[in-house]
């Protein structure tokens, strides 16, 4: 007598779509919910090494919230690639003039950094206002 254990097949897998608010959520509490949709992770069906997650939109991202002194000391780095290339945002300045990476950065940080992650991480639209452009895809609304 064995037990096999199942997997979920490619062609098998439905990706349902989300529309979540972020009016007021606090930001790393917010993205780990998200990563955990994406992921798959609240699916019985979940595997490992396979993208069984759902699409998430997530909506109102200049309405994002930090605990604490964030919002005074927290830094975004990035590197141009060159020697002496590092270049660095405050979260005040990001928040106005890229809302949407805040988000963004946060989820992807929850992520695996691998090429299944690369994949999961398309499934994520994040807009700054109250307007997306998935209305044909029928969103359902995801509270957090």
């Amino acid at each position: 007598m064995t037990n096999k254990t199942y997997s979920p097949k490619a062609e098998e897998i439905e990706h349902r779509w989300f529309v979540v608010d972020a009016t007021d959520k606090i930001l790393g509490r917010l993205a780990s919910e998200i990563a955990q949709v994406l992921r798959g992770k609240r699916n019985p069906s979940y595997t490992p090494h396979a993208d069984v997650g759902d699409h998430v939109i997530v909506v109102n991202a200049e309405k994002i919230r930090v605990t604490g002194r964030k919002a005074e000391q927290k830094v975004y780095y990035r590197h141009t690639g060159y020697p002496g290339g590092i270049r660095s945002t405050s979260y005040s300045a990001m928040l106005e003039k890229n809302p949407e990476r805040i988000i963004q950065k946060a989820v992807w940080g929850m992520l695996p950094h691998n090429t299944l992650g690369r994949q999961i991480f398309k499934k994520l639209r994040v807009y700054a206002g109250n307007e997306h452009r998935h209305s044909a895809q029928q969103p359902v609304a995801l509270e957090i």
